[in-house]
């Protein structure tokens, strides 16, 4: 009979030349680096600023979500190191998302994050259905998700209200490969 619990291995993802991972403590710094962007505060419901406190209160609920099996949220690395953004999905609706740090845009890591997410999805937790939710003017969250084999669903549109700012969401499926 063991005295302590076990304790679960860190969550990785390996796959298309990166490495994803659970957040740690070391990551705050990072995090606001990645975060206080006003493009993500455009996109997302993250906190605008995003400080070393929000970051904080960020990897709290990263690993309450974790824990309590309603999502991963998983730093984006090219080597297991410095993050250079996130990709998050929910288990509950098979909906993924990435945000990636504006000095490392352009190296199709939110590409590459969304394939092996998917694949994740798919493979290890055994999601028949995985999404992405997309306003319509977000041309670069748009491509990354044609570029990961993912087509707009022919459904209506959803509108959401965060942070008294609503967005209108449009669903994206993903076609796996015949």
């Amino acid at each position: 009979m063991r005295d302590h619990p076990e304790v679960p291995a860190p969550l990785v993802v390996t796959g298309h030349g990166l490495v994803l991972r659970e957040w740690g403590e070391e990551d705050l710094p990072g995090m606001v680096d990645l975060f206080d962007d006003p493009q993500v505060a455009l996109r997302t419901p993250l906190a605008a600023p995003f400080t070393l406190s929000a970051a904080r209160d960020y990897l709290r609920q990263a690993r309450t979500n974790q824990a309590d099996g309603r999502q991963l949220q998983l730093a984006i690395t090219t080597d297991g190191g410095q993050a250079k953004g996130e990709v998050r999905l929910n288990r509950a609706t098979g909906t993924i998302s990435y945000i990636v740090g504006a000095a490392h845009r352009g190296q199709r890591l939110a590409t590459r994050a969304l394939l092996l997410m998917t694949e994740h999805a798919r493979g290890e937790l055994g999601l028949a259905q995985v999404s992405l939710e997309i306003e319509p003017d977000n041309h670069p969250s748009i491509a990354v998700a044609r570029a990961a084999g993912f087509r707009r669903a022919d459904t209506p549109p959803e509108v959401v209200t965060v942070r008294d700012r609503s967005y209108t969401l449009h669903v994206w499926s993903h076609q796996p490969s015949a």
